[in-house]
């Protein structure tokens, strides 16, 4: 048995080294809890056993918020500070004027998130089926989640939080872009700054942030022996790839049988470890390169479209999605995110998205952009960390979680949908029986009630208002039916 050493890291010339830096970039862990085989929920595979090594087998810095009573959220692993609620849609340029102006909590140095700040929220305990909203990637004990308007003619999915990371390429034909989350469905994407067909500005939500600027910058070290350490991290990583695509199963195999630099405890990354690592600043299209530093290595592939590209990533983490909700797996794109629409491939989301693939199965294309779908995607493996390895066995959980039942309200209009007692599942999406009260006084369909659409007067307003942010958002609407209503 090959154990595990320390290595003394020698700096590449290619690299900065900077003091104090260590896990200044702490990654949230996904929250993912539940084992999955290809389709299935499984129990908790140990060590040796058939897909172990799936984010569910490790914990990574739990996540742990506090909810600061003033209309801000702290993250306490990441030392970030978010708004709680996000208001009304808005367009790039408008949110970047309105940032300037927000005092919430009697800061004024709020800012609108990178795409690694915005990621570092996602928990992969949510899931979505299709374009129905299910259970929220975010967690909606602190941060208020809305759903896309199906009575404007928008999906439930359509919810999307954009972030200030504009894409260096362009996406579609010839779109300017700008990565953002869904934290509805789960995924990464660079989404249009104007409509295509009318020029106008595309609207989506925001999150605004402070504190931590120095979250998301990586500081890499070479090691000089086939591995990377990225010391704002604490991960240290394979310097190449697996050279070959393989199915999820296979892949999660090749990185516990590696025992690369002598040592024998690497992974598959999960999600949020293997997003760390994409350099926003780069591209095929404007560097001729994948939208990774310079000192990792990477294969290059001919994409479908017959050009040179480079491949998609497995993660550990499984993605809840569709009929049989187990059957896929997150991947990140480190050269183009491609789609076929009307007959044309193209880089429909851009480099450095995060989208799912079957976990078995051949290629193909699906969704609204037609995803292309490889389903034997490329490895790159991770090690280190404060990782706690899971034991103990999880009990069986149908695959549709049905075991009991939660409205889930869509602005309004009420729908039943299978819930369960799955322990990383909210049984809404953040909106309980007090949603009635939000939509009969909600006039601009913001998701809360300002003073001004309140009709009760202002000394009740101030009584429900408990975080003094001016508005009664969900939590803070009463549950029955207001009292001076009666």
């Amino acid at each position: 048995m090959v154990l595990n050493k320390v290595v003394t890291p020698s700096l590449s010339s290619s690299t900065i080294a900077l003091p104090n830096i260590s896990n200044s970039y702490a990654i949230v862990d996904t929250g993912q809890r539940v084992a999955y085989n290809n389709n299935d929920v499984i129990a908790l595979p140990q060590n040796g056993d058939n897909f172990f090594g799936q984010d569910a087998s490790y914990i990574i810095n739990p996540p742990s918020y506090t909810d600061n009573k003033d209309g801000t959220i702290t993250d306490n692993v990441t030392g970030l500070m978010w708004q709680k609620e996000m208001g009304q849609k808005l367009s790039f340029d408008e949110a970047l004027k309105k940032v300037n102006q927000v005092k919430l909590g009697g800061y004024s140095d709020w800012r609108i998130p990178t795409i690694k700040e915005l990621y570092s929220l996602i928990q992969f305990s949510g899931r979505v089926k299709g374009d129905k909203a299910l259970y929220p990637f975010i967690d909606t004990n602190y941060f208020n989640q809305p759903i896309g308007d199906t009575r404007t003619g928008e999906r439930e999915i359509d919810a999307q939080t954009w972030s200030s990371t504009e894409y260096v390429a362009k996406t579609m034909k010839n779109d300017d872009t700008v990565f953002g989350v869904n934290f509805v469905d789960g995924r990464i994407k660079g989404y249009p700054k104007y409509n295509p067909r009318t020029h106008e500005s595309n609207k989506m939500y925001f999150r605004f942030v402070r504190g931590n600027t120095d979250y998301g910058k990586n500081y890499f070290v070479d090691n000089s022996n086939g591995t990377i350490t990225d010391i704002a991290t604490d991960l240290m990583w394979q310097q190449t790839d697996s050279a070959e695509g393989y199915t999820w199963q296979d892949a999660l195999k090749y990185a516990q049988q590696s025992t690369l630099g002598g040592y024998n405890d690497w992974r598959l990354p999960n999600a949020k470890e293997l997003q760390s690592i994409v350099d926003y600043t780069r591209s095929p299209e404007t560097s001729n390169s994948a939208a990774i530093a310079p000192l990792f290595q990477i294969s290059s592939i001919k994409n479908e479209a017959g050009e040179k590209d480079y491949p998609y990533y497995w993660s550990s983490t499984t993605h809840l999605d569709g009929p049989v909700p187990a059957e896929g797996a997150v991947y990140l794109a480190f050269g183009k995110a491609l789609g076929e629409m009307r007959g044309k491939t193209m880089d429909v989301h851009g480099a450095g998205s995060q989208r799912s693939d079957p976990k078995t199965g051949e290629p193909t294309s699906r969704g609204p952009q037609g995803d292309i779908i490889r389903v034997k995607n490329y490895v790159r493996m991770v090690r280190g960390g404060e990782v706690n390895i899971t034991t103990g066995a999880l009990k069986e959980i149908n695959a549709e979680y049905a075991t009991t039942t939660a409205s889930i309200q869509s602005n309004g209009n009420e729908r039943q949908s299978s819930a369960s007692n799955h322990p990383q599942l909210p049984t809404t999406l953040g909106i309980a029986n007090n949603s009635k009260f939000i939509n009969r006084l909600d006039k601009n369909k913001d998701g809360k009630v300002a003073l001004s659409e309140f009709q009760r007067g202002e000394k009740r307003f101030k009584h429900l208002d408990k975080n003094n942010d001016g508005y009664i958002s969900a939590d803070e609407a009463p549950t029955g039916p207001d009292k001076k209503s009666r």
